[in-house]
């Protein structure tokens, strides 16, 4: 019985002596606005992508919106028209602050093309009935538009998005 108090008192001390080395070698908030992580390729205050996503805003322009995970479950349609038999949509996609144009039911030779401001991408159905364009770098869903000029020479535009 006399054994527990010493005991409890040094178990007590040795823990104590263990949290204050912990919070002393902890780097506080100061040390880590000191030295920020440099950063592989460093954009405008780089958003956390999810996993899959490999661009954002001016680094999409130009790419493949599905190989960039831009597509699927981020992406949505903001607007869409019928072209002839060929519907056109423009397809945004919020995390990767970009857009693109989508043709579906054409036909081999169609073409289509997504604008924003200064930025334009074009794609052409190849051997299916659809075709995307690359990306181009929007800041808000209603910044882009498609059109779309089929082979029978109709041509045709979305009206802006939201």
């Amino acid at each position: 019985g006399r054994r527990k108090g010493p005991m409890l008192a040094v178990g007590a001390l040795g823990a104590l002596i263990v949290v204050v080395g912990a919070l002393m070698l902890a780097p506080g908030d100061d040390a880590a606005k000191a030295t920020p992580t440099p950063s592989v390729a460093p954009t405008e205050a780089a958003p956390e992508l999810p996993v899959g996503v490999e661009c954002s805003g001016a680094d999409c322009a130009g790419q493949d919106p599905e190989a960039m995970g831009c597509g699927g479950e981020f992406a949505r349609t903001v607007a869409g028209a019928v072209v002839g038999g060929s519907k056109i949509e423009v397809r945004y996609s919020e995390v990767c602050s970009a857009s693109w144009a989508r043709l579906t039911e054409g036909t081999i030779g169609d073409t289509v093309r997504i604008t924003a401001g200064e930025g334009a991408q074009d794609g052409e159905v190849m051997g299916d009935t659809d075709a995307y364009t690359p990306m181009v770098a929007v800041k808000k869903a209603s910044d882009a538009k498609a059109c779309a000029t089929l082979t029978s020479g109709t041509k045709g535009c979305t009206d802006p998005g939201e």
